[in-house]
């Protein structure tokens, strides 16, 4: 019997995408805002796209921290796309305005220090060793981003598997906690290299 997953709808993300990614790995997928079914899934996405106050504002209105950390605290897999990586740090802080994030990940989201903004492309990472999501990943695989924020308190993330992409300087791409997995850039974007990410992932759940 197939896996299921639920993609987490909250107003915020590019649902279609992501589910007909995650779909293509052989599980069955769900876009929904129903908690009970995001609790109860074997793997949960949580996507995201645009300003990091309005993903927490989606989150809120639907009361989804709670599931997600007690999805975490119980080993069930999670995995945060692009700004809804973003919300499972403490803060985020746009445009001079701090706003409290779902705390399961140590650090802030802070403005890339960049010439270039926003970090929009195709990019190369630095592999975190024992790395399970990107594991038999080719050299020289490239990542699509899009994005002018990113999580960049490296040291405080030491108790997680951290891989980095470098914009002018480095900044969290993916990070593997636990049951808890995230990335900066989208998967359901990045052709070969993003399937890769998303088919390892699945083979946790």
């Amino acid at each position: 019997m197939a896996k299921s997953v639920v993609v987490l709808d909250y107003g915020s993300g590019n649902l279609r995408s992501a589910e007909r990614a995650v779909a293509r790995t052989g599980v069955d997928v769900t876009v929904t805002s129903d908690l009970a079914a995001a609790a109860e899934a074997d793997g949960l996405v949580v996507p995201g796209v645009g300003a990091y106050a309005a993903c927490m504002a989606g989150i809120e209105a639907l009361n989804a921290g709670p599931v997600i950390a007690e999805r975490v605290a119980a080993g069930k897999p999670v995995l945060g796309i692009c700004v809804g990586m973003q919300i499972l740090f403490e803060s985020g802080v746009e445009h001079g305005v701090e706003t409290k994030g779902l705390g399961l990940l140590p650090g802030s989201v802070t403005k890339l220090s960049a010439q270039r903004i926003p970090h929009m492309g195709w990019n190369t990472v630095d592999v975190a060793e024992g790395s399970r999501l990107l594991d038999n990943l080719p050299a020289g695989a490239r990542f699509y981003f899009v994005h002018s924020y990113a999580a960049q308190d490296l040291d405080l993330l030491n108790h997680a598997r951290v891989t980095t992409a470098s914009h002018d300087r480095p900044f969290v791409a993916v990070v593997e906690a636990g049951a808890l997995s995230a990335a900066q850039f989208h998967p359901e974007k990045s052709a070969d290299s993003g399937y890769l990410l998303l088919s390892n992932w699945v083979a946790t759940l």
